[in-house]
């Protein structure tokens, strides 16, 4: 009983500190958010607003005015919140639909070296960003890509898309491939079986791999760095530049990091259970 009691007591704390671990960061941007600037060097630090504002909002989304080197924050957080959602859609449908297409081939498919080259793709996983910064630039200079849409969507896709392949040619591979015979038997293409026998019951695999891809790519800073540094720059570079020379804007900071995590956060809560069901279904075949 007290082994039992103990475990329980280990697994609670376990719990609590991970929650803390995850949770409180976001937790003290909300609270920054909604809590007026003279209050922020106020000693003792209060974990619950003493003063409550929505001041930093207000400047943020233009209903006051306010600017940073000449420029109305409210036009510089729309174009970079517009950036950020066309540049992680684009990756996302990009990369879902060439990591479907390259795992039924890798599952369905006999060519050869098939195993070598899955092997290879899936290895690229453990080459850091880092490691191939200055040739993709070079790379999207040559191209005209720099500061696009579609040269940031690309550079995503190529950074997301092992996992996307990994992921679901396990849930091919644990599709029944009777169903497959018989619309062959039937006279169906391999086209005709992908699309509307395949593709509809590896929706929770694709879903899971659409999540996972949009995630990632509404997280990146170092990429959109260096690739996007005017037109297409995202909210994970706009953000720091609320940080000027003189001052640091923690009511803007705080307020236009509180709007950033509610999308990512929305599509976790409504697509939770796709995510886990899609992320299991190749584990039982």
């Amino acid at each position: 009983m007290k082994q039992t009691f103990g475990n329980r007591i280990v697994v609670w704390v376990g719990v609590a500190t991970l929650l803390v671990w995850s949770l409180g960061p976001i937790y003290w941007t909300l609270v920054s958010a909604v809590t007026p600037t003279e209050d922020f060097s106020a000693r003792p630090i209060h974990f619950f607003p003493q003063h409550f504002t929505l001041d930093h909002f207000s400047r943020l989304l233009g209903i006051n005015i306010a600017r940073i080197g000449g420029v109305e924050v409210w036009a510089q957080f729309r174009a970079a919140l517009v950036n950020s959602i066309v540049t992680s859609v684009a990756a996302t449908l990009l990369c879902v639909a060439i990591s479907a297409l390259g795992a039924y081939a890798f599952t369905r498919l006999e060519f050869p070296g098939r195993r070598m080259l899955f092997a290879a793709v899936v290895a690229t996983l453990a080459i850091p960003a880092y490691a191939v910064l200055i040739p993709l630039y070079q790379i999207m200079i040559r191209l005209h890509l720099v500061d696009t849409y579609l040269g940031v969507a690309l550079i995503y896709v190529s950074a997301y898309l092992p996992l996307s392949l990994w992921l679901l040619r396990s849930v091919f591979e644990a599709l029944p491939i009777a169903l497959e015979e018989a619309a062959q038997i039937d006279g169906a293409g391999k086209l005709y079986i992908f699309f509307r026998i395949v593709l509809p019951l590896a929706g929770p695999g694709l879903t899971a791999a659409a999540i996972l891809t949009f995630l990632g790519a509404w997280g990146q800073y170092l990429v959109p760095l260096i690739f996007s540094p005017e037109a297409t720059k995202p909210l994970t570079v706009l953000i720091p530049e609320f940080v000027t020379k003189n001052f640091i804007d923690y009511g803007l900071i705080t307020a236009s990091g509180s709007i950033a995590i509610v999308i990512p956060a929305l599509v976790v809560i409504f697509l939770n259970r796709y995510l886990v069901s899609g992320l299991l279904a190749g584990s039982v075949k």
